[in-house]
C-alpha cells in the first residue's frame, strides 16, 4: 500500500494540524509545570522541596486516573476534531487562571492550576492516539506515532527550557513571570486555531451511553483489553515506561542541586539530554520499522533502559561536584560526559521501547472501542506515574536513599517488568529474532508483496531452503502468517518456542502419525475458515542440493477441502547460508557469510481451481530463477 514518508506525512493536512495542536499543548503544560518545579526546588529547603516536587508530579497526572474513563467514552461518542477544539478552549481558560496563580505566589493555588491542566490533558489523551488510525493508513501508523512521540518530547524539551530559564528570572522583579504569562496565553490561543484545521474524525459509537462511574467503566474496559493479551500487555509496557520516565524527570532538579552541585541551567541541560534522546529514538524507531509495527525493537529498548540505567546510577553515585555551580564547571569535571551520554541513551532506548507498543495497541484494538482502550491505557499510565511519585517520596524522604540509589532500583525493576511482559507475550522475542536476522546475517529485499491480500483467507506456497525461511517470510509480510511445517522442524529447540507463538501447524506424513496428520488438516481448515493467512512449503523438506524439489499433493488436498487463493512465493539467495544444507548439514560449521543478499518474491495469486502441485512448482521456479 502506498504511504507517505515521515517528512511527507508531517506536511500532510490529515496530520500536520493535529501534530501542531498536540505539540503546542504539551509545550504549554511543561512551561507552567517546569517553571513551578524549578522555583520550588531552588527556593525551599531540600526536604520540603523534594516533597512538593513529587506532589506536583502526582497532582498533574492524578486526573488521568480520575477522568480518563469518562474521556474515552466522550472520544468514542464525539467527532474527535470537534472534541479537540472544545478541549483547547478549556485550556485557554485554565492558563488564564494560571497567570493569576503565578502572580499570587501561592503554591497551593499554583498546584490547583497544575491539577486543572492535568484534567484537560486527561480528556485530550484518548483523542490523541485514537484519531491517528482514523487519519493514517496502516503502514503510516508507526511513523505517525514516532512523529507524535518526537513532537511531544521536543515540546517537553522546549517547554522545560523556557519554563526553567524564565523561572530563574522570577526572583528579582517580575519580568520572568510576565514572559511566562505571555507565552502560555499565546500558545493556548495558537493551539486552538491549529485545532480548527484538523479534518473530521467521525465518532465510532455516537449512540454510546456514557457511564460516569470511573471504577465500573474502567473495570469494563479492562475486561475488553484482557480479551486481547497483546493489547493488555502493551498497556502494561507503556505504563511502565511512563513510571520510569516520571521517576527520572521528577528527580532531575533535586539531582542537580543536591548531587551534582549545579544550578537551574544544569537542570535544563540534563532534561534536554533525556528529551532529545526520546525524540531521536522515536524517529529512529520509525525508520527501522520500515512501515510496520516492529515489535522486535521493544526488547532492545528494554535491555538498553536497564543497562544504561545502571550505568547512570553508577556515574551519578561516584560523581564529585566542582566548587562552582555553572554548566561550564560541570562540563569540565570528571564523569560529566558519562552522565549526559547515559541520560541521552535512556531517552533513545525509551523511544525504541514505547513507539511500537503504542502502534500495536492502536492497530489491535477494536475501532469501536479504541478510544476507551486508550483511556484505560491512560489510567494505567496515571497509576504507574503516581506510583513513581510515591516511590520517590518513600525512597528519598522515608528510607533516606540517595537519588543514584533510587535510579539503580528502578533500573533493576525495569529488567523484572520486561521479563514479565515478554514471558506473557512471546511474540516480542520472536519479532526480535526476526529483526536481528534481517539486520545482521541477511539484507532482505522484497518484490511483489502487495499481491498478498490485506485480509481474508489465503495460502502462501514457497520453496524451502533453510531453517529460517519461516522467520524471513514472517518478517517480510505485513500480515501475521500461520506456517504449516514439517513436525521435526517445528520441534527444534528455541525455534519451537517461536513457531508455537506464531500458531504454526505441525504436520508429518500419514504413515508416521495418522492422528497428527488428521489433526493438522482439521486445524488448517479451521484457520482458513477463520480468514487466516497460511504458508506451506510444498516440497515437504529442506532442499539438499539447492534445487527445487517436487511439490507434494498436500496443497491440493487442502484446497479441495477449503478453496482459497494461493500466492506463489520464492526465496532467493539463502542456499549456502549457515541455516541451509549446502556443504553438509545445517549448523554443522561456523557461519560462512554475513549480510547475504536475500530476496522475497511474491507472484500473482492463483485461484484454487488452477492451483495444483505442478502449476505451483513451475510458478515458484520461475519466481526463483537462477538465484538459489
Amino acid at each position: 500500500m502506498a504511504h507517505l514518508s515521515q517528512s511527507q506525512l508531517l506536511r500532510s493536512r490529515r496530520f500536520l494540524p493535529f501534530f501542531c495542536t498536540q505539540f503546542l499543548g504539551a509545550f504549554n503544560d511543561n512551561v507552567f509545570k517546569n517553571a513551578l518545579i524549578v522555583m520550588i526546588a531552588f527556593r525551599l529547603a531540600a526536604s520540603e522541596a523534594n516533597f512538593l516536587i513529587n506532589l506536583a508530579a502526582g497532582l498533574f497526572i492524578l486526573p488521568f486516573f480520575l477522568f480518563s474513563a469518562t474521556a474515552g467514552q466522550v472520544a468514542d461518542k464525539t467527532d474527535k476534531s470537534v472534541l479537540i477544539q472544545r478541549i483547547k478552549i478549556a485550556e485557554i481558560g485554565i492558563v488564564t487562571f494560571g497567570v493569576i496563580a503565578l502572580y499570587s505566589g501561592n503554591n497551593a493555588l499554583c498546584l490547583a492550576v497544575l491539577f486543572a491542566l492535568g484534567v484537560q490533558s486527561a480528556f485530550f489523551g484518548p483523542v490523541k492516539y485514537a484519531i491517528l488510525p482514523q487519519h493514517l493508513k496502516k503502514p503510516e501508523l508507526v511513523s505517525g506515532n514516532a512523529l507524535v512521540e518526537m513532537g511531544t518530547f521536543v515540546s517537553i524539551l522546549l517547554g522545560t527550557i523556557v519554563g526553567g530559564l524564565l523561572a530563574g528570572y522570577t526572583g528579582a522583579g517580575q519580568s520572568g513571570l510576565l514572559w511566562i504569562s505571555i507565552i502560555i496565553l499565546t500558545t493556548a490561543g495558537f493551539g486552538y486555531f491549529a485545532s480548527r484545521a484538523i479534518p473530521s474524525a467521525a465518532a465510532p459509537a455516537p449512540e454510546l451511553q456514557i457511564n460516569f462511574n470511573p471504577l465500573s467503566q474502567s473495570r469494563n474496559m479492562l475486561r475488553e483489553a484482557v480479551k486481547t493479551p497483546s493489547v493488555f500487555y502493551a498497556i502494561i509496557g507503556i505504563s511502565w515506561f511512563w513510571l520510569l520516565g516520571a521517576a527520572y524527570l521528577t528527580q532531575i532538579p533535586s539531582l542537580t542541586r543536591n548531587v551534582l552541585g549545579g544550578s537551574e541551567s544544569l537542570v535544563t541541560l540534563l532534561l534536554c539530554c533525556f528529551t532529545i534522546g526520546v525524540a531521536v529514538g522515536s524517529l529512529l524507531c520509525g525508520r527501522l520499522s520500515a512501515g510496520r509495527v516492529e515489535l522486535g525493537l521493544v526488547p532492545i529498548g528494554a535491555a538498553g533502559l536497564t543497562v544504561v540505567g545502571m550505568l547512570l546510577a553508577s556515574a551519578t553515585g561516584n560523581y564529585q561536584p566542582p566548587a562552582e555551580t555553572t554548566v561550564a564547571a560541570f562540563w569540565a569535571s570528571d564523569g560529566a560526559l558519562g552522565i549526559l551520554v547515559n541520560l541521552t541513551l535512556i531517552g533513545i532506548f525509551g523511544g525504541f521501547f514505547i513507539v511500537p507498543l503504542y502502534a500495536m495497541m492502536q492497530e489491535r484494538s477494536e475501532p469501536s472501542i479504541r478510544a476507551r482502550i486508550i483511556s484505560l491505557n491512560n489510567i494505567f499510565n496515571a497509576l504507574f506515574m503516581v506510583v513513581a511519585a510515591l516511590l520517590g517520596i518513600v525512597f528519598l524522604n522515608i528510607l533516606g536513599a540517595t537519588i543514584p540509589q533510587f535510579f539503580l532500583v528502578i533500573a533493576l525493576m525495569n529488567a523484572a517488568v520486561a521479563i514479565f511482559v515478554f514471558t506473557k507475550v512471546p511474540e516480542f522475542a520472536m519479532r526480535l529474532l526476526i529483526w536481528l536476522l534481517s539486520h545482521t546475517m541477511y539484507r532482505v529485499k522484497h518484490q511483489g508483496l502487495e499481491r498478498i491480500p490485506a485480509e481474508g483467507a489465503a495460502i502462501i506456497a514457497c520453496n524451502h531452503v533453510s531453517y529460517v525461511d519461516a522467520l524471513l517470510l514472517a518478517g517480510a509480510v505485513r500480515r501475521p502468517i500461520r506456517f504449516i511445517m514439517y513436525k521435526p522442524i517445528y520441534q527444534i529447540p528455541v525455534l519451537h518456542f517461536i513457531f508455537k507463538t506464531s500458531r504454526a501447524i505441525p504436520i508429518c506424513s500419514k504413515q508416521q502419525d495418522p492422528e497428527g496428520y488428521a489433526q493438522a488438516f482439521a486445524e488448517i481448515e479451521q484457520g482458513l475458515q477463520a480468514g487466516d493467512l497460511l504458508c506451506i512449503f510444498p516440497e515437504g523438506q529442506l532442499t539438499q542440493n539447492g534445487e527445487l524439489q517436487p511439490f507434494k499433493a498436500g496443497i491440493e488436498k487442502i484446497l479441495k477441502r477449503t478453496p482459497v487463493p494461493v500466492i506463489p512465493m520464492a526465496l532467493r539467495g539463502l542456499w549456502g547460508s549457515f541455516f541451509s544444507h549446502k556443504g553438509g548439514l545445517a549448523f554443522s560449521t561456523l557461519p560462512r557469510r554475513f549480510w547475504s543478499r536475500v530476496c522475497v518474491v511474491a507472484g500473482k495469486p492463483v485461484e484454487a481451481t488452477h492451483a495444483n502441485a505442478e502449476v505451483l512448482q513451475e510458478t515458484v521456479l520461475d519466481l526463483r530463477g537462477n538465484h538459489r
